[in-house]
């Protein structure tokens, strides 16, 4: 990942949007982290990957949840669960 202060992006703006095009570049402010740039398909990509994530993670909660579940009626809950899971409900 290339690295650029503020004011060096400022400068060599045309430079820091070809190596963006190429993978996420860092700018820093006073030595520390302060911006990512990256090109509009790398961030789109980044947030599908996140949302199937979250979906994995959320269907993994909810199967375990499922799996211990000793609440009267869970046969019942579970069930209806499974069916809304199934129509892509949730």
């Amino acid at each position: 990942m290339h690295t650029y202060t503020l004011s060096d992006a400022r400068n060599r703006h045309g430079e820091v949007f070809d190596h963006a095009m190429l993978e996420p570049v860092l700018l820093t402010k006073q030595s520390r982290p302060s911006h990512v740039i990256m090109s509009a398909q790398v961030y789109q990509t980044l947030l599908e990957r996140l949302s199937s994530l979250e979906d994995q993670a959320l269907g993994q909660a909810a199967q375990t949840a499922l799996t211990q579940s000793q609440m009267a009626g869970s046969d019942s809950f579970s069930s209806q669960l499974k069916r809304l899971a199934a129509d892509g409900e949730i």
